[in-house]
């Protein structure tokens, strides 16, 4: 009976022993070679989200993980969300995404998140079924600082216009609306005219909206622009109109893409932050939150411009890095991308 009970209570430790290890093994953060990740852009092909794809690939390169990218053919926001939706049973690790529209991805990626995918987000306050939102900066400090900019080149008086990809882009229209806000209480020699105009992402559109604006208003005299391929639509415009002479143009773009207008002033100035960087810092969060770490006030993702991460003051998910740049026809030459 001894021997038993002996052989019994050897066989219940080595069985515990062996569930421990199993605990183990599933609660063990998982190494980058193992982790799966997809970055969805808001559109695929344009020089924005083909900086961000260079991002993705040094990210996977660095760490092991692999990552790729994908975006839709144009910014429709149900395109995005059948992306999402097709990834779902692929089971990713993670998903990181740049949206259309937040609330069109809302419940989409709820339903990421109950498969235990974990979700990332950038450019997207205030979304609720993401576990970090991660921005390059305040964006309504980014809208302020372009707003300043923009009066100062319009010396504080005369019409000009704002652009956003579309009116559901949460990040573009955070910026016209503190750029509005600002330009009514501190510049009143200064009028807007129209609501944001949208473009799609679309530099064509915006060039062609651009042409018809300089017509319908003979006095329009500045341009913001929010989406990365409306400043460089705005500035065809503007060229061909021979009005770089008495017209400002300044907003979001792609350095590579806008150094060839500043020369004759075309472009002013523009306002920006680097997306290869950005996708490093939306993948480099995933991988913390997926090995268990966590993300706070002061962490420092090893990503430059989000080397000290600050919590957004009304949010619980979203933390804010200091990637903000901007260059006129002076330093446009010191960004290679």
């Amino acid at each position: 009976m001894r021997r038993s009970r002996t052989a019994l209570l050897g066989a219940v430790g080595v069985t515990m022993s062996l569930v421990a290890a199993s605990a183990g093994a599933a609660n063990a953060s998982p190494d980058a070679g193992d982790v799966t990740m997809v970055n969805v852009v808001k559109v695929e092909g344009i020089p924005w989200f083909n900086r961000m794809a260079v991002g993705v690939e040094n990210f996977a390169s660095r760490t092991g993980v692999h990552a790729s990218q994908v975006g839709a053919d144009d910014t429709s926001a149900q395109k995005q969300v059948q992306l999402i939706a097709d990834l779902i049973p692929r089971r990713p690790t993670a998903i990181t995404v740049v949206p259309n529209s937040v609330d069109a991805l809302e419940d989409v990626l709820g339903q990421a998140r109950a498969q235990g995918i974990t979700v990332v987000s950038h450019e997207a306050t205030g979304i609720r079924n993401a576990d970090i939102d991660i921005e390059a900066f305040d964006n309504a400090a980014f809208g302020r600082q372009t707003m300043q900019s923009l009066a100062q080149c319009m010396e504080g008086q005369g019409e000009y216009v704002q652009f956003v990809g579309s009116v559901a882009m949460t990040t573009h229209m955070q910026w016209v609306d503190a750029a509005h806000d600002m330009q009514l209480a501190e510049f009143p020699g200064m009028t807007r005219i129209e609501g944001p105009v949208e473009t799609a992402n679309d530099e064509p559109t915006a060039y062609a909206r651009a042409t018809e604006l300089l017509v319908k208003y003979p006095n329009l005299k500045g341009f913001q622009g929010a989406a990365s391929t409306d400043v460089p639509g705005i500035a065809r415009a503007v060229r061909d109109a021979g009005l770089q002479d008495r017209t400002c143009v300044m907003g979001t773009a792609v350095p590579s893409v806008a150094s060839t207008f500043f020369a004759d002033g075309s472009i002013d100035k523009i306002f920006f932050w680097d997306p290869a960087m950005a996708a490093e810092a939306q993948l480099q969060i995933a991988l913390m939150l997926v090995q268990g770490e966590k993300i706070e006030t002061g962490t420092d993702l090893n990503v430059p411009g989000y080397d000290s991460l600050t919590k957004l003051d009304g949010y619980d998910n979203v933390f804010v890095g200091n990637a903000a740049l901007e260059a006129d026809a002076n330093t446009i030459s010191q960004y290679q991308f």
